[in-house]
């Protein structure tokens, strides 16, 4: 497996939807899975993952029976992923370029004396007022 895209998430329903269209629809010349860590969450969150996990076969969700917690949830979704590469979206977080997995695995793979990437981001509100975009690390870039 070239990659994988890990993703916890509790509670997240009003975001979960938006997290996972951005990953499926990621367009790549490589196989990759999704290995969601569902924290036992008490809104439909575990329902919308479910639905994913049903139309898209390389989705997996895995319930705990409990709630555990950030870090052992994460540790949880971590200890499965099976890539050579681990892209981290936490549910309330989403893509907006369908070519960022492709584009962040040609860079690992031609710059092997690298172990991360990232991108910047940009920060908003529930109420849809945006915070703005962190500070600008373009020198970081070759």
């Amino acid at each position: 497996m070239k990659l994988s895209v890990f993703v916890v998430t509790y509670n997240q329903e009003q975001y979960i939807r938006q997290c996972l269209d951005s990953i499926v629809m990621q367009q790549t010349n490589f196989d990759y899975e999704v290995i969601i860590g569902e924290d036992c969450s008490t809104d439909s969150t575990a329902a919308i993952c479910d639905e994913y996990a049903e139309k898209y076969p390389f989705v997996h969700v895995y319930h705990h029976p409990k709630n555990v917690g950030l870090l052992k949830n994460w540790e949880f979704v971590m200890n499965r992923c099976q890539g050579e590469y681990i892209a981290l979206l936490e549910g309330d977080d989403y893509w907006i370029d369908e070519n960022k997995l492709q584009r962040q695995v040609d860079w690992l793979d031609a710059h092997p004396d690298y172990t991360l990437t990232f991108t910047r981001a940009e920060i908003q509100y529930e109420n849809g007022a945006e915070v703005g975009q962190e500070k600008d690390l373009s020198y970081l870039e070759e």
